[in-house]
């Protein structure tokens, strides 16, 4: 799992501002991996959704990035993290359209959607870590 990889980059989400570098570390470690622009669009956009959501309901947290590998296969990984209040309804947080704050309710879901793998881990009171996974086609 991501948060404890050492060979991850850590970007601090506490500011709309980190939300736009991790944008960039995003999309830089995409280009590195050879991803084509529509993989790096929608990475690069399911990261800036979760990113929001990490400073919106998690109060700010960190994002990792990390290359990742399996056997042939190479990709990308980005852990979400936040110590903030957690999801109380997984499912309902999962459901297109539903949303606490005013959004269009795309963020959790619309992340799932636009990767190849998606965990969320949460508890109410501890916090929340979402976790992506893209994969470069062969």
């Amino acid at each position: 799992m991501l948060t404890t990889d050492t060979d991850a980059t850590v970007v601090p989400l506490q500011s709309d501002e980190d939300v736009v570098r991790l944008r960039q570390k995003v999309r830089e470690t995409l280009v590195q991996l050879g991803f084509s622009l529509v993989d790096q669009t929608k990475i690069v956009t399911a990261a800036s959704e979760l990113a929001r959501n990490t400073l919106r309901y998690g109060g700010g947290g960190e994002a990792r990035i990390a290359t990742i590998s399996d056997g042939a296969r190479q990709g990308v990984a980005l852990a979400f993290i936040d110590h903030g209040p957690g999801i109380a309804d997984v499912e309902l947080a999962l459901t297109d359209g539903y949303t606490t704050g005013g959004g269009l309710g795309l963020g959790l879901s619309g992340a799932r959607r636009l990767s190849d793998e998606f965990e969320l881990q949460t508890a109410p009171g501890e916090g929340t870590t979402v976790t992506i996974k893209k994969w470069k086609p062969y």
